[in-house]
């Protein structure tokens, strides 16, 4: 016969145990015992209460520390203070440490089973709204990125049937549409995600540097290169490079992408030895590839061996619907952060 709740009475008195044991057994709850704040705390550690009784003042650890201990282990423990030294400050305070509710000793046995029925409600609202923002982020998101527009569940779509793959993936998107964002999901969820993830961020350095931090290179290639340097497409081997900004990599930069894209292989700068390396490329832009091209400013083999799955990201214009979400998404994340800079 399935009970109406379990409940952990915790109180240093045996009578009370027997009152409140007798009362919530025969109103079908399901009912355990402990006389110490110690011994409560490894029941609680070991298994799951829908609602702790507590009392708040007992020999060794009292109950506003033993409730403290609780909400470590489990945030949404729902405890209810029975005390016989009720008084507006106690309340208080156990109320800023989590509790539900308090009763006060000698307690109404009509008016305790109402308090348990309500802090009862209370679990379940609680669990249902959990569940509900579970199902909302499994729904609506993807590894951090969130939408429920028709075009951004496209988006998911294609992020999941592309991340397992092998294929170089192109993403085309305004500024702030989530790129980078894209480009760590298919990350994640390719057989590459136990191996780095390595940016490129390909328009903040001078063509010499980018192709040193590229490629790698041997002491003595140019001055100040005083020892040898592994470089990025090294560091990628088995993983990811996501280059941001593909369009602003020079033509001889291109061409020496395209050579390591096609051969699988390259050579540290200074050096004479081939190294090889096996890193999915995955490149993001801002520009139309192809009007570069039309303009000879991208080179057009480069361009099909990046464009073989190309995901467009739509602006927040586009997707207007995803407004609400991203403004609770956002407001949560700075919440919590706010919470833990308080704790600290």
């Amino acid at each position: 016969m399935q009970t109406k709740g379990k409940i952990l009475i915790i109180d240093d008195e045996q009578i009370i145990h027997e009152v409140l044991g007798d009362l919530l057994t025969s109103e079908g709850y399901d009912v355990e015992k402990s006389l110490t704040g110690e011994e409560a705390l490894e029941r609680h550690a070991s298994q799951s209460f829908d609602l702790v009784l507590l009392d708040l003042l007992m020999p060794g650890m009292d109950g506003i520390e033993v409730l403290k201990n609780m909400r470590k282990v489990s945030p949404q423990v729902v405890v209810v203070i029975i005390t016989a030294y009720a008084s507006v400050e106690s309340a208080i305070s156990a109320m800023k440490s989590g509790a539900f509710d308090y009763v006060q000793k000698p307690f109404k046995h009509d008016e305790l089973l109402l308090t348990v029925k309500r802090a009862l409600e209370h679990k379940r609202l609680q669990e249902e709204n959990l569940r509900l923002k579970d199902e909302l982020k499994r729904k609506f998101s993807f590894e951090n990125i969130i939408g429920k527009s028709k075009v951004m569940q496209d988006v998911f779509e294609v992020i999941k049937a592309a991340a397992p793959t092998r294929s170089t993936i192109l993403l085309e998107g305004e500024s702030g549409t989530g790129k980078e964002l894209v480009s760590r999901a298919i990350h994640q969820n390719s057989d590459r995600a136990a191996f780095p993830f390595v940016v490129v961020n390909s328009g903040s350095l001078p063509p010499d540097l980018l192709e040193s931090h590229l490629f790698g290179h041997v002491k003595g290639a140019f001055t100040g290169a005083v020892n040898h340097k592994k470089g990025l497409f090294e560091a990628a081997d088995r993983g990811t490079i996501f280059f941001d900004e593909i369009s602003s990599l020079n033509p001889e930069t291109q061409a020496k992408l395209l050579r390591v894209m096609q051969d699988k292989e390259f050579m540290r700068l200074g050096g004479t030895k081939t190294i090889k390396v096996d890193a999915r490329v995955i490149a993001a832009t801002n520009s139309n590839l192809e009007e570069l091209i039309r303009q000879k400013r991208f080179r057009q083999d480069l361009f099909y061996r990046l464009n073989v799955i190309k995901i467009v990201l739509p602006p927040l214009r586009e997707k207007k619907e995803d407004i609400p979400l991203l403004v609770r998404h956002f407001l949560d994340l700075y919440g919590k952060q706010k919470g833990n800079e308080r704790s600290h």
